[in-house]
């Protein structure tokens, strides 16, 4: 499941100054899928396994090595470094194989320019399939894993299940172990929804004091239905391939049981920075605290939350490039790297009226709001419900973020003046305990 998008996780530190984020971005990132939708989970939640349909009369969703090759090559041609994020995602990325990850590791350094200093691979995994040999390979090429976990045993076995219905948390937590013995560099993507939204302290220590994990993502899970499409949703993603399974648009304005309640999700990440900001500051780094603090700073460090968006964009197995992970829909294909460069693709017209658009499209009772600065209407795949005076766009997240953004605003203040005077952020942890 996607959600995280893996170039936060190194955003994160960034105003906690640490020196694990000394580098900079590219310019716009791209996330690869070499597996396709293909995973050997069946996540009820994960409606990205649908988008096997887009590709019907293809034998395998497995990326073969010439477009590859034509991938890195058009990558290292269109990034202006100094670093370039090569990043995998799924479906699944490890059912593509190790070799095939060796090569991406060779044709990197083959194709690199001079002026790129710094090669980040990362890879979004379920962590099932991780063993040692896996390990040692991601520590030796210095490889960022997220690993998707959803907290404790019984919140993260309510949905993360294999296609036998049985839970997938002992497998993730022996790949989570695999993955410290051999030191490689972890962060957790954590998906809030329905089963674990009312335990958020119970998933923050697992992951601090269990797992001992100390990059963390949380992510809502909101699945849109139709009335036509409801029932199905409602049943999961995670079934048998085949006509049970609809392609998922970003269309309808009603939501999964599994989908977070708006309110609930300001509550948990309430809870949660509750307990950050008074003991966890520079030890702990939670993507929205930090991307959020970027907000109160003037920065804007993640696409959610930036006026604008349509630099994070997608390429599948076979080439086709589309708009964002969220979009992967024929109406948000750009193209195929096999007949037009990458660098043509993500600068297209029709890709800047995709980007442009998260900005004109925010109707005018989040212009008013006060908290616009730190929101900007988050991603359009959640604005499908209505205005308090009857405008459409209005991110169905809305309450849940105002409520957040408002709660932290005194201390987003205070470790941003902190910041702003050469000091760090985590002395706000010496203050007096007088509620934020």
């Amino acid at each position: 499941m996607q959600t995280a998008r893996m170039q936060t996780a190194r955003m994160q530190t960034a105003h906690m100054q640490t020196a694990r984020m000394q580098t900079v971005l590219p310019n716009y990132h791209l996330l690869v899928k070499p597996a396709g939708a293909a995973c050997n989970l069946g996540c009820k939640y994960c409606f990205f396994l649908s988008k096997e349909n887009l590709y019907p009369s293809r034998a395998t969703p497995l990326m073969d090595e010439a477009t590859l090759e034509i991938y890195i090559r058009q990558l290292m041609e269109s990034s202006p470094g100094p670093q370039v994020d090569i990043a995998w995602q799924g479906g699944e990325p490890m059912l593509r194989g190790i070799d095939f990850y060796r090569s991406t590791v060779r044709l990197a350094d083959k194709y690199r320019k001079p002026h790129h200093r710094v090669l980040l691979h990362t890879m979004q995994t379920n962590g099932t399939l991780v063993d040692d040999e896996w390990a040692a390979f991601f520590k030796k090429n210095n490889y960022l894993v997220g690993l998707s976990v959803d907290g404790p045993r019984a919140q993260h076995d309510a949905y993360r299940i294999g296609k036998n219905g049985k839970g997938s948390f002992d497998d993730v937590i022996r790949g989570w172990k695999c993955l410290n013995k051999h030191a490689v560099d972890v962060n957790i993507l954590c998906t809030v929804h329905a089963a674990n939204a009312d335990h958020p302290l119970d998933v923050y220590h697992f992951f601090r004091d269990e797992l001992g994990a100390q990059y963390i993502q949380l992510i809502p899970i909101v699945e849109r239905a139709t009335p036509d499409t409801i029932e199905l949703a409602n049943r999961g993603w995670g079934g048998v391939k085949g006509t049970d399974r609809p392609l998922y648009k970003q269309e309808g304005n009603l939501v999964t049981e599994r989908s977070v309640q708006a309110e609930k999700f300001g509550q948990f990440l309430i809870a949660i920075f509750d307990e950050w900001v008074q003991n966890d500051v520079g030890k702990v780094y939670v993507t929205i605290f930090d991307v959020a603090l970027g907000s109160w700073l003037g920065q804007h460090n993640a696409c959610v939350t930036s006026p604008t968006c349509g630099r994070a964009l997608v390429l599948e197995h076979n080439g086709d490039v589309y708009s964002c992970d969220h979009y992967v829909e024929s109406d948000h294909r750009l193209g195929n790297i096999k007949d037009t460069p990458l660098k043509t693709l993500v600068s297209s017209e029709k890709q800047s009226r995709f980007g442009q658009s998260k900005y004109d499209t925010l109707p005018r009772y989040c212009m008013e709001c006060p908290v616009l600065f730190a929101c900007y209407g988050e991603c359009p795949r959640n604005r499908f419900i209505k205005t308090p005076d009857g405008e459409p766009g209005l991110n169905y997240l809305c309450a849940g973020y105002k409520m957040f953004f408002t709660h932290i605003d005194r201390p987003m203040k205070t470790m941003a003046g902190l910041l702003k005077q050469g000091r760090y952020a985590d002395e706000i942890m010496l203050f007096p305990k007088s509620g934020n």
